[in-house]
């Protein structure tokens, strides 16, 4: 059973950026004379909460110094941390092992494509404009992101939203996460999921993914297979997808 659309998170799926949101956080924080800098096992912990606003919120509960200043204006620093961030995307970003090659795979076989992730709008058009072109957008024929939905992963709703919009039913879908908060989302909404952790959620609790890969694979440099369906395999190809559906 070939789907008929395949599903992707943005951050740590599409590619490996939050090392450049831990970064972009930081020079924000620094430019605005706050005395916080999120080193990488801090910023492990806090993507634990989805949404970039909803992170800084939440770091404010436990931040007495200074938070008191800065709660009333998370919106503006997610803003200055945003431009920062597709600076940073712009200067240069690639797409993780297998994401180029099965977008084209799925475009040239008529399965269509969405994006459903909790990071703003400008953060997806800068990650997808600096490593798939101009016009990568159009390859997508929905794109949920940001704020379209009232609660973020691991609630269900944005998957939702790109499901009521693609007008499929979830069976005829696959979706691709790389954490946690992003499985229970997906899986929520009644999608199969594949999954390639990223740097932060490598140890992520991923149980109910149809499979655990390193990554999707390349002919030259085939997955490791982690977990779940595609020990066969060496790379997530559509082909594979409808074998490993019609198995579960």
């Amino acid at each position: 059973m070939t789907p008929s659309a395949l599903i992707f998170d943005v951050d740590g799926t599409l590619a490996e950026t939050e090392e450049l949101h831990r970064q972009a956080f930081n020079e924000t924080f620094a430019a605005e004379a706050l005395p916080w800098n999120w080193d990488a096992p801090a910023y492990r912990r806090l993507l634990e909460v989805a949404g970039g606003k909803e992170r800084i919120a939440h770091f404010l509960q436990s931040q007495p110094d200074g938070a008191a200043r800065a709660v009333g204006r998370i919106a503006e620093l997610h803003a200055a941390k945003t431009g920062r961030y597709t600076a940073l995307v712009a200067a240069g970003a690639t797409l993780r092992p297998g994401v180029a090659r099965l977008i084209r795979e799925a475009k040239a076989a008529g399965v269509r494509l969405a994006i459903a992730t909790t990071t703003s709008l400008p953060n997806v058009e800068a990650l997808l404009g600096a490593s798939l072109g101009q016009g990568a957008m159009t390859l997508f024929d929905v794109v949920g992101a940001g704020d379209v939905v009232p609660a973020k992963k691991p609630a269900a709703d944005i998957y939702q939203y790109v499901l009521e919009r693609l007008a499929l039913p979830a069976a005829r879908c696959v979706a691709f996460e790389d954490s946690t908060n992003g499985v229970r989302a997906a899986l929520g909404a009644g999608l199969a999921t594949i999954v390639t952790p990223g740097i932060y959620t490598e140890g992520d609790d991923f149980s109910g993914a149809l499979a655990v890969l390193s990554d999707l694979g390349e002919p030259e440099a085939p997955y490791r297979h982690l977990a779940g369906a595609g020990a066969a395999d060496t790379m997530v190809t559509l082909d594979a997808l409808g074998r490993w559906l019609e198995s579960a």
